[in-house]
């Protein structure tokens, strides 16, 4: 009779495993595309900001336009309050005076430094975040959305400013870095 409940429970938590294993599988698969998508933006990103002149970084096409500059800061700035502190809990950098991500005085090379620094930083914390997390569900700006929408919002986030810096090249006269699928 004692080996007979043994073996039940035994089953049971077999069975357990064998519904809850896929599941684990798919997130960790959505965590390594996600890394392999975002790794492939840095790299077209750095191709653009590399394209433009150091000296047409504060061109912007209207006045209440961003300059190229700005938004490949801006970028940075996204990628690090949306993975460090609305899913990571750090508290938000202070916009008002916390220059690091902003263009500040910053060149052309402290600028993509600072951007493919922001990118690792991110992509380090994407591969060691809990995957058991991407559904817990955060308020942002009124809307309610898991962690994992959070992410897809961010890669938005990142291809829409890169594409008003391409349009920033071409009214520049330059020719954009060839477009590579999955960026």
């Amino acid at each position: 009779m004692k080996n007979t409940s043994y073996f039940f429970y035994f089953s049971i938590w077999v069975a357990l495993l064998f519904a809850v294993q896929p599941a684990i599988a798919q997130e960790d698969d959505f965590i390594n595309e996600y890394i392999e998508r975002l790794e492939r933006s840095k790299e077209y990103l750095i191709l653009v900001a590399e394209t433009m002149p150091e000296e047409q970084y504060s061109y912007r096409p209207t006045e209440e336009s961003l300059s190229f500059a700005e938004n490949l800061m801006h970028i940075g700035w996204a990628m690090d309050w949306h993975s460090q502190s609305l899913m990571g809990g750090r508290p938000a950098r202070d916009w008002n005076t916390d220059t690091e991500l902003k263009v500040d005085k910053k060149s052309k090379a402290e600028m993509i430094a600072k951007i493919k620094e922001t990118f690792n930083l991110t992509i380090t914390f994407i591969k060691s975040f809990d995957t058991n997390k991407l559904s817990e569900r955060l308020d942002y700006f009124g809307a309610n959305r898991t962690k994992r929408q959070i992410l897809l919002l961010l890669t938005d986030h990142i291809t829409h400013h890169r594409g008003q810096m391409l349009v920033h090249l071409r009214l520049n006269g330059l020719k954009p870095p060839r477009y590579v699928l999955y960026q």
